[in-house]
């Protein structure tokens, strides 16, 4: 693994300033509202900022681009901190993020024939799969094998008696072709971020057995990814950057902004979808298909409840939820190290204050 260096390694001195604009990538999800709404309101440019937003494919294919210096900050999975430090399935390298963007935001969606064979909940499903596994297994899709929608499926599964591994099939499909592939029959359902599964709803190809806020209260979703490189060299830019975003975060959970945010994350180049297909989370009135209508308050959390300090406790979490799957190794479970490396609180707060400092003056 590569070594991080303590948390009072990366300078806070005073360095060059970029010659470009940020280049920040996101996710075409409904959880890409903090960049979006920092975009719309100028709070990039009134942090000293230009940022060039670049929608990606996926969280993948932003991990490369990080990697590779395309991309100088993304909005990635989690658990994708620790794929790429410890190097599974791309180069190791140190990356750390001093920014959670959004606690919650997904649901599992299972398809119509499913709901037509009598499936209602994790319980039926196992019994459907009994009777498929000699045929052809249930077959599911996520969009990222290091997210939390996938840590999500595999414990909704092992909780009705499946195994994620021997019972079914689990896939990766790119968020903007999960729909296309449900209503075809290609998967049998999927775990995903809105607004995959408002979609599948509101084409009656799918329904929602659960949502990610009930299958684990407060977990972290998505962050701020970058590597610890950039945050060393352009240590001024990183922290105006989530003062940027923590600013758009305040603002996306103020209950009356979210029908705008709907408006605004539905416009091309960002999500292009009709806002009212992204109202139903961010309004916290999800419908789950077939009349059954949860009033969810929080579906998305964007800056209550102290969401986006990335604390050693958060990391420690999604760290054992990973040795539980398998991904990375028992040994780790109980490491405190790595999570304190990853998620750097003292990076947030130097960036907040920099934040109460601009709105101060």
């Amino acid at each position: 693994m590569p070594g991080i260096a303590s948390t009072a390694s990366i300078s806070t001195s005073p360095t060059p300033a970029l010659s470009r604009p940020l280049r920040v990538g996101f996710l075409a999800n409904t959880d890409a509202a903090p960049f979006v709404v920092a975009e719309h309101l100028g709070l990039f440019v009134k942090y000293g900022l230009q940022v060039e937003l670049r929608r990606e494919i996926g969280g993948a294919t932003m991990r490369e681009k990080i990697l590779y210096g395309e991309l100088d900050a993304a909005q990635t999975p989690a658990p994708m901190l620790w794929s790429t430090q410890l190097g599974l399935g791309c180069p190791a390298t140190d990356v750390l993020t001093a920014f959670v963007l959004n606690l919650h935001g997904g649901a599992i969606t299972l398809s119509r024939a499913l709901w037509e064979a009598g499936v209602r909940d994790a319980a039926s499903l196992r019994h459907r799969s009994g009777d498929r596994r000699a045929q052809q297994p249930l077959t599911f899709g996520i969009v990222s094998h290091y997210s939390m929608q996938h840590l999500q499926l595999r414990d909704w599964l092992r909780a009705a008696g499946l195994d994620p591994d021997r019972d079914v099939r689990i896939v990766v499909v790119p968020s903007t072709q999960l729909l296309r592939n449900l209503a075809a029959g290609t998967i049998d359902g999927y775990c995903s971020s809105e607004p995959w599964n408002t979609l599948a709803v509101r084409d009656g190809v799918g329904w929602c057995p659960t949502l990610s806020a009930a299958l684990s209260p407060g977990h972290v979703d998505k962050v701020l990814m970058v590597t610890r490189r950039f945050a060393e060299k352009h240590h001024a830019e990183h922290g105006a950057l989530i003062a940027a975003l923590a600013e758009a975060c305040a603002w996306c959970d103020l209950p009356h902004n979210r029908a705008t945010l709907a408006t605004l994350l539905s416009a091309p180049g960002y999500l292009s979808q009709p806002a009212a297909a992204l109202a139903p989370a961010l309004s916290g009135q999800f419908d789950c298909g077939h009349g059954r209508v949860e009033n969810v308050p929080d579906f998305y959390v964007f800056q209550r409840r102290e969401a986006n300090v990335p604390t050693s406790e958060k990391a420690t979490v999604i760290q054992r939820s990973l040795a539980s799957a398998g991904f990375i190794s028992a040994e780790l479970a109980t490491d405190h190290t790595l999570p304190r490396q990853l998620f750097r609180d003292d990076l947030y707060h130097s960036a907040i204050n920099l934040r109460l400092n601009v709105l101060a003056s």
